[in-house]
């Protein structure tokens, strides 16, 4: 076997292994060989049947896999001694494809990026700072107020009164498309809070002013994206009855209230709110150190980047940025979207930080634990509540999926190691203060 170096310029590897025609009938023969003993066959005893007719019958199917065990051998022996590690999987193409024969030499072409050697980076001048907030009595009183307003209920206003926006009013309905009700487009006593936007777009607006006992006709559009297809664009007739008006009634900020929220009394939910709140604060102070981290440790090294990974970084970024533009839009039967020099230049940050935790990592031997990476599931599968074990089969079957749920937490820990021997000084902010910083974060 031989191994050819065909190119090598700036991170771009190419080479050709060459895999003769006595070497691959060898590794066949020790194959049927290793085999032999468990084979039984018509007409031979178990462990009997000749090598000649092991050769016939079975020699394409282990020829196919000496082949690829071969191939493998050489890549897996080239990068142990070049010390390369491909950027992304290498393209491997056999010379001579389907018009191959047996009894000819094996040639295969292979290609790809090599990482970039990554330089040390001096940690110990990196210096942070780390915003506190303390959940004070305003942020906790605001909190509780808000509590409050998803408690609230209504109560009937008296006969006569006009609906408007946050009334509650109780509707009987009916649909009709071209004169023809349609399924799905009726109901009975439905309670609906005006100006909640739980109806089509303009439905709720045309019952703000409506009475007790009123009936009254909404003219809408669907919209064009509706879920139902034969609903989707069509102009629409609702046949409404009021049957009763209801006005908010916020909830008592009391010990009542603490205990529909599962707390023993009023000063136990403050101390829960105050609680939660701080841990909001900690995980967007967080936020603003980790990028002032990253700046400074992408302000310290510079290296070749392999186009592959930055090509492909700048795509996704353009395509989930689209869809941000364009949320209407839930699938992928969309044109080509070309990214812009804007996303390029992130996709290079994005792919030169990434390369450099990465490095930090190896070199600390910082690796996602079993335990971590099962919580990340967890987490991830309440998002689909009824579906968790088949997201669990889907992480199990899907070694991207399991990539993409581990990258995050292994970041973070590398983050960690990073800023546990930098310098970090503490500053008390307001709330206010920290919420302008993470916004600023959003418009970089």
């Amino acid at each position: 076997m031989q191994v050819t170096e065909t190119l090598n310029e700036g991170l771009k590897r190419g080479y050709t292994i060459t895999i003769t025609a006595a070497e691959l009938d060898e590794k066949v023969t020790a194959k049927l060989l290793e085999a032999q003993p468990e084979v039984e066959m018509k007409g031979f005893r178990k462990g009997k049947v000749p090598l000649a007719m092991l050769r016939k019958t079975f020699g394409d199917r282990v020829l196919g896999d000496a082949m690829q065990e071969a191939v493998d051998g050489a890549m897996s022996e080239h990068f142990e001694k070049s010390g390369d590690r491909p950027a992304m999987q290498p393209k491997i193409e056999m010379e001579g494809g389907e018009s191959w024969k047996p009894g000819n030499d094996v040639v295969v072409t292979v290609a790809y990026e090599a990482l970039p050697a990554i330089p040390d980076v001096d940690l110990s001048g990196i210096k942070l700072e780390r915003m506190v907030v303390k959940a004070g009595d305003d942020a906790v009183t605001e909190a509780l107020e808000n509590l409050a307003k998803t408690a609230q209920n209504f109560e009937k206003r008296r006969k006569g009164s006009k609906a408007k926006d946050g009334d509650q009013v109780v509707i009987d309905f009916e649909g009709f498309v071209d004169g023809e009700a349609f399924e799905g487009g009726k109901g009975e006593d439905y309670p609906l809070v005006l100006g909640s936007g739980s109806f089509i777009p303009g439905f709720e607006d045309q019952l703000v002013g409506a009475k007790e006992e009123e009936a009254v006709e909404v003219k809408v559009t669907f919209p064009e994206q509706y879920g139902a297809a034969h609903l989707a664009g069509k102009e629409a007739l609702f046949k409404c009855t009021v049957k009763e008006v209801r006005g908010p009634k916020e909830a008592e900020i009391d010990d009542e209230l603490a205990k529909k929220f599962g707390a023993e009394d009023l000063a136990a939910l403050k101390g829960q709110i105050a609680e939660r709140l701080e841990a909001e604060y900690v995980g967007a102070a967080r936020a603003i150190l980790k990028r002032g981290l990253l700046d400074q440790l992408d302000a310290a090294v510079k290296f070749d980047l392999p186009p592959s990974l930055v090509e492909a970084e700048a795509a996704q970024i353009a395509h989930q940025l689209w869809h941000e533009e364009n949320p209407e839009v839930h699938d992928h039967n969309h044109g080509s979207i070309e990214p812009s020099d804007e996303h390029k230049k992130l996709a290079e940050r994005r792919v030169r930080l990434g390369l450099l935790l990465a490095e930090l990592g190896r070199k600390q031997e910082i690796e996602v634990t079993d335990a971590e990476f099962t919580q990340a599931v967890l987490n991830q599968a309440r998002q689909y509540p009824g579906q968790e074990r088949a997201f669990f089969e889907f992480v199990q079957q899907n070694p991207q999926m399991q990539q993409q749920l581990r990258a995050p937490i292994f970041e973070d820990k590398v983050v960690d190691y990073v800023v546990s021997g930098a310098e970090v000084a503490e500053k008390e902010v307001s709330k206010d203060d920290l919420q302008k910083a993470i916004e600023a974060l959003d418009e970089m």
